[in-house]
């Protein structure tokens, strides 16, 4: 009988373990915000938000910036939110993280009570866990600073025409990407309008007789943004791995816009991102 007893005790605290781990998050554990129809709200993330979800349709928002998430209340809805105060729930989704806050809605006489601009802080974040995204923005962004920091070695690969070059400075391994250093100069007197810059995985040998095979690769990050220069600019780009055969390269393309005939191109071997460094 005491062993019967035992085994259900395991069982029953096996089963409140369980159900403490799967437990979902309640409104009672949800932070409360004040709002107000004469003012918006604003919620500040410390990463781009990717997602949000409001609950009201008496509440509209918009994102100004891609870290910040602005709310209104719709001047019609402020008849029906003053009978009943409660203005829903908004959801905002981050690169690492999901949030909520419970909106309630306040006369002007709680004027103390309403906010304008919410903080979201770790606190009130749960994490996500989603297969293929390991690093946020603000990683890649932290991480290339520190590479432009990093000292430097001989170049890996270097390509010059018309007065341009470009060069491939480092290559590093981030977790599940890659991270490319890359310079460029122009000594001639002719700035240089940039139309594109591309990453391309193609044959090292092109026969007439085959079809060309290319697989473009799009970077999920670039420090800053890449316009025009007039006599130097560097640049650090993270791009997903990729694993490629040894009669195939990986090519680094840089165009100028308009009718102009200064295209540079840098190949790299599977071999130089094999034996990247780790960050």
């Amino acid at each position: 009988m005491k062993k019967i007893l035992l085994v259900a005790q395991i069982i029953l605290t096996s089963m409140c373990l369980h159900a403490q781990q799967t437990q979902g998050v309640t409104l009672d554990e949800i932070p409360v915000i004040g709002i107000s129809g004469s003012v918006s709200l604003h919620f500040i993330s410390p990463e781009k938000i990717s997602y949000v979800d409001l609950s009201s349709a008496a509440l509209i928002g918009d994102l100004p910036e891609k870290n910040v998430l602005r709310i209104k209340v719709i001047p019609d809805s402020i008849p029906s939110l003053i009978s009943r105060s409660d203005a829903g729930l908004v959801t905002v989704v981050g690169e690492s993280f999901i949030t909520q806050y419970k909106l309630v809605f306040l006369s002007t006489a709680s004027v103390g009570q309403i906010s304008t601009q919410v903080n979201i802080l770790p606190s009130n974040m749960r994490s996500l866990d989603i297969s293929g995204i390991s690093l946020t923005q603000s990683d890649f962004k932290g991480n290339a600073f520190r590479l432009l920091n990093h000292e430097q070695k001989k170049p890996i690969s270097r390509q010059s025409a018309f007065g341009m070059s470009m060069t491939v400075n480092q290559v590093f391994s981030l977790g599940d990407f890659v991270m490319l250093d890359l310079g460029f100069s122009n000594d001639t007197n002719l700035s240089f309008d940039v139309d594109e810059l591309r990453f391309k995985i193609e044959d090292r040998k092109i026969n007439k007789s085959t079809n060309v095979q290319s697989i473009e690769i799009k970077p999920v990050f670039q420090l800053y943004p890449f316009e025009r220069f007039k006599k130097s600019y560097r640049n650090i780009y993270v791009l997903k791995k990729a694993t490629f055969p040894g009669d195939k390269v990986f090519n680094i393309e840089l165009s100028e816009k308009q009718i102009s005939g200064r295209n540079l191109r840098v190949s790299l071997k599977y071999s130089d991102i094999l034996n990247a460094d780790t960050f």
